[in-house]
């Protein structure tokens, strides 16, 4: 059963957060040098909130891993020459305790961190008493679950300020995107949970600073609450993630170039869209009829391979279905991979009833 969440709107003294949120600053912060400038070009452009690195999980050792606290006095010049509000991620109860020790106004949980219950537990205890604004990141694997469980357990520990960081979703698929946005996961998110923000994180998403004004554009559309953009004032020279990094001009462009769609529905074209989502409704009531009916004559067909000693998976059958169902989806212009996915589940849970139908009548014997 899913826990009730104690949530209330994410604040920074004295900064109204409006939609978009935007969160920006270097992968890694690498030098002070380095992270001062760049912090000066992103105030100079407008943004309020600035995230770096300080200690960066990589994925082999001896990769840059962050210059650990000795960064944390350069986010603290940061806050006092920009007035920008300071962002870091913590993996651990120590993390924390440093990032407080510094004075850092919000703190995120990064991916590899969210899918450990463990460490987000410890990162929990480490925040009981200071009601801090915390982002959590979804887990590197699809699994809402397990992100929904980690904004529960840091809920738990009296943090109320809290919100969802949608970086994408680790993948073996080939892929334009570093990690697959998998909209509907964030999108399920909300649903489940309407109060807690959502930002969306283009940079680890896109992999490649060319994807991020389309991605960014996509969150908007889906009506989420900000952006955390990675950005260096020389993105070719960073020490970690430099494809993905875009200067303070560039994100100046980028920010310029989104269009903001009205959150909710006017009075004036309520009625045309409501005769459309009816239309749905109706269109989806058929679907599910159709699905059944489908099935019914698939247990039928389960009965008849048992009677008659036939296999269940008929491979030519099959190769058979799919081309035929591609090639149609590709007639009716609708995207051949989008038909295929839905067969193949259609497919599945074919066979699993066939599969049923098999050992009741082997039960029944």
């Amino acid at each position: 059963m899913e826990q009730a969440l104690n949530l209330e709107p994410i604040t920074l003294p004295g900064l109204e957060l409006k939609r978009p949120i935007i969160i920006s600053g270097p992968c890694s912060a690498e030098t002070e040098e380095q992270t001062l400038e760049t912090a000066r070009q992103l105030a100079a452009n407008g943004v309020k909130i600035f995230r770096a690195g300080i200690w960066k999980p990589r994925t082999r050792p001896g990769a840059f891993e962050g210059v650990g606290t000795l960064g944390l006095p350069w986010l603290k010049r940061v806050k006092e020459e920009t007035g920008m509000f300071i962002s870091v991620e913590v993996a651990n109860a120590h993390h924390v305790f440093e990032a407080l020790k510094f004075g850092v106004d919000l703190i995120w949980i990064g991916a590899r961190t969210t899918a450990n219950p463990f460490a987000v537990q410890e990162i929990a205890d480490a925040l009981k008493g200071c009601n801090m604004p915390v982002l959590i990141k979804n887990p590197v694997n699809p699994d809402l679950e397990l992100w929904i469980g980690a904004i529960e357990r840091i809920n738990r520990a009296g943090i109320t300020k809290i919100g969802a960081i949608h970086r994408g979703f680790s993948t073996y698929d080939k892929s334009e995107f570093r990690n697959d946005p998998n909209w509907q996961i964030p999108i399920e998110l909300r649903r489940r949970i309407p109060q807690l923000p959502i930002i969306t994180d283009p940079s680890h998403i896109s992999g490649k600073r060319d994807l991020i004004q389309s991605v960014s554009q996509e969150a908007m559309d889906l009506n989420f609450d900000g952006l955390i953009i990675e950005s260096h004032m020389c993105p070719e020279k960073a020490w970690s993630d430099a494809s993905q990094q875009v200067t303070p001009e560039h994100l100046k462009e980028i920010l310029k170039n989104l269009v903001l769609r009205r959150p909710s529905i006017g009075d004036t074209p309520r009625v045309t869209l409501d005769e459309l989502r009816k239309q749905i409704d109706k269109l989806d009531t058929q679907l599910l009829q159709i699905l059944h009916e489908r099935m019914t004559i698939s247990e039928a067909i389960g009965k008849y391979k048992y009677e008659n000693n036939i296999t269940i998976l008929q491979t030519r059958r099959y190769d058979e279905i799919m081309n035929n169902r591609k090639a149609r989806a590709i007639e009716n212009g609708l995207n051949p991979e989008f038909v295929v996915k839905v067969f193949e589940d259609i497919h599945e849970e074919s066979i699993q009833r066939q599969s049923t139908i098999m050992n009741k009548e082997l039960q029944g014997k």
